[in-house]
């Protein structure tokens, strides 16, 4: 043999990476989940990549898997092994769903090991591998199109939940983001072994982490699909979900429906538990007539109602079912019976709680609310208590207490975005009742600006707050100091929620006899609100000696607005100042006959009369107004003039 004749001999594991390729990109040519996108030029780690396909469509969802092959014999439970360096299962873990494809020669056949069960098998073997160089990859299952389509949906589905999160903090404005981050769904890596997904989801559902679960339902439903018993965890979370404080997903939880009155002849499942979660899945959907119906049923499964605890929440649930049908009385006697089995029970102690609060019994409500002690699965149900609490505190006139717990539920104000509306529209409520409440609000109010600057209502209420104060004798400083204040808030108060400060405003001016001031006051009201606040401006008007002005504005208050003796006094004051003297006697005449008690009018009147010339109509005027009112200021002038007359 020629020495040009001795050549390199063709590696034989070449052979079998080149085998263990086109084994599986011939099993992948059979999916219709998967595109094969080509080995990678610059193997690092990963040989060759599968594009997830979804109705024909390419998504750009890529899963990275690494080929093996050998010629060993299989090991005696079928299984074979195969060595990689550690880097590699290093370097793969980067992207999620990420497997070795195991090719057996001598059979032909393609077994497949997910990462994760790799990290998994070292992780909980109770050996620090971490320094190994090199571990041995076990290939058990076998590689075929329904696990590929499995994963396809699954990968898919994490996918889209990550990209939905990733859009939703790229489009959110810098300001935006905290909420944005704050209400985004939680993210769970749900993994493609079944087995473990189900021990997953059994154990979120019973640590009453019902919103995981929501948010990877689409993931377990990849894996374990929509007739596994496991899937029922998931119902489950979908509908105590629905049964709190979010709207219901109508297609999952009746999607639940199906899935348990499938089981109802099973002989798998106690009756009464199913019939109780079916009735919570119908009054989730206010289907509350066949919820009822549901949990009847379940109560008289001996099995199910020999359970106190369950009972009792039984019991309480149908309460809620007759509640929302409208038997209240009805509904109430449930939540007893249900507190008689469990005396703890929490909800029970909340409905009946909220029963009392509807019907006014305001100390009962708190007896009940104070006996609310949630645990676990109770979806920020804790603070929503303390928000009721607040709501009777106030309506007992407890205002320290009411005002301790609304500074102890702000805590949680950054986790739950409805405290701070919520406590808001308590204070706005009741924080003018009395001076001890006045005070905390006004601190509440400055405390809610500097967290919400441009929240124009919350301004709005503090300057409210401090003109109550005011009026109730507080020093809350001179004018002069206090409209620096004011400017500042109400520049961002809307124009529907200023007009009040606005006149509020104008009265402090006008105490000061700033007439001027009161008038421009006056005026910002009456332009951003029209309506009663015409009475102040007209009135200022007239005391500015601006009648022809003010009429137009006291006519409407007079005849349409605020038909009573005041508006008819100052137009008459208007017309008088007008030189409409008959029309100025009319409103006067109006405004005694509104109240027979108006002094100035009277003497007004008989002014208006006399200068007209009606000297006998005028005295008769004076001398009732004389004779009724002996101690007012104007006596003396009226009976002057009266007796020059004589």
């Amino acid at each position: 043999m020629s020495s040009f004749d001795d050549l390199p001999k063709r590696d034989r594991n070449h052979a079998l990476e080149e085998e263990a390729e086109a084994a599986f990109q011939a099993l992948i040519s059979h999916s219709e989940d998967f595109v094969f996108q080509g080995s990678d030029r610059k193997d690092y780690g990963t040989d060759c990549q599968i594009e997830v396909v979804l109705n024909g469509q390419a998504t750009n969802v890529r899963v990275h898997v690494q080929l093996k092959g050998t010629e060993r014999a299989l090991n005696a439970d079928g299984s074979f092994s195969i060595p990689v360096d550690r880097a590699n299962l290093n370097y793969l873990v980067a992207q999620p769903y990420s497997f070795y494809v195991g090719y057996h020669s001598p059979s032909k056949s393609l077994r497949v090991s997910f990462v994760d069960a790799v990290l998994r098998r070292y992780e909980h073997s109770g050996k620090d591998w971490t320094d190994q160089q090199s571990l041995t990859i076990l290939f058990t299952d076998e590689l075929t199109v329904d696990r590929l389509s499995r994963l396809a949906s699954l990968a898919l589905s994490g996918s889209r939940i990550a990209r939905d999160r990733r859009i939703a903090q790229t489009t959110a404005t810098i300001e935006a983001m905290p909420v944005v981050v704050r209400e985004a769904k939680p993210e769970l890596h749900v993994p493609e072994d079944p087995d473990l997904a189900r021990q997953l989801a059994k154990r979120l559902y019973e640590s009453g982490a019902d919103r995981v679960l929501s948010a990877a339902f689409e993931q377990f439903l990849s894996v374990l699909g929509a007739d596994h018993d496991a899937m029922g965890f998931c119902y489950m979370a979908e509908i105590n979900l629905g049964m709190g404080y979010q709207s219901p997903d109508v297609e999952r939880i009746e999607a639940a429906l199906t899935h348990f009155r499938s089981r109802l002849d099973t002989g798998r499942f106690q009756v009464g538990s199913l019939y109780y979660t079916i009735g919570n899945a119908l009054s989730a959907l206010d289907q509350e007539q066949e919820a009822k119906a549901s949990y009847i049923a379940a109560l008289e499964d001996s099995d199910f109602s020999s359970s106190s605890e369950m009972a009792a929440q039984c019991y309480k649930n149908l309460g809620t079912s007759f509640e929302r049908l409208g038997d209240e009385d009805i509904a109430a006697e449930h939540y007893l019976e249900a507190l008689r089995l469990n005396p703890n029970l929490p909800e029970a102690h909340n409905a009946l709680a909220h029963y009392h609060h509807r019907n006014g019994r305001y100390e009962e409500a708190l007896s009940y609310f104070d006996r609310v002690v949630f645990t676990d699965r109770k979806l920020g149900r804790t603070s929503a208590i303390s928000g009721w609490r607040i709501n009777v505190l106030f309506s007992l006139d407890d205002t320290r207490a009411a005002f301790r717990e609304i500074n102890g539920l702000l805590s949680n104000a950054d986790s739950e975005p409805w405290i701070w509306p919520w406590c808001a529209r308590q204070v706005a409520a009741f924080g003018r009742t009395s001076v001890e409440s006045a005070l905390p609000a006004l601190a509440f109010w400055d405390r809610c600006i500097e967290t919400h600057p441009q929240l124009g209502r919350a301004r709005a209420e503090r300057l409210l707050t401090s003109f109550y104060l005011r009026a109730k004798g507080h020093d809350i400083g001179e004018y002069s100091e206090f409209r620096s204040v004011f400017d500042k808030h109400i520049a961002i108060v809307d124009a529907e929620d200023a007009a009040l400060p606005w006149d509020r405003l104008g009265h402090w001016a006008q105490d000061e006899g700033n007439w001027e001031g009161a008038e421009l006051c006056f005026r910002k009201a009456y332009e951003m609100a029209g309506g009663h606040y015409g009475y102040c401006l007209g009135t200022a008007l007239n005391f500015l000696g601006r009648f022809e002005e003010s009429r137009p504005i006291l006519l409407e208050q007079a005849e349409h607005l605020q038909p009573d003796a005041m508006s008819w006094f100052q137009l008459g004051l208007a017309n008088s100042n007008t030189g409409r003297t008959s029309e100025a006697i009319a409103a006067y005449e109006k405004a005694i006959e509104l109240d027979p008690e108006y002094d100035i009018a009277m003497f007004n009147l008989g002014g208006v009369l006399w200068n007209e010339g009606e000297i006998v109509a005028a005295e008769d005027v004076w001398l009732r107004a004389v004779e009724k009112f002996p101690n007012h200021e104007l006596v003396e002038e009226v009976l002057a003039i009266l007796e020059l007359t004589c």
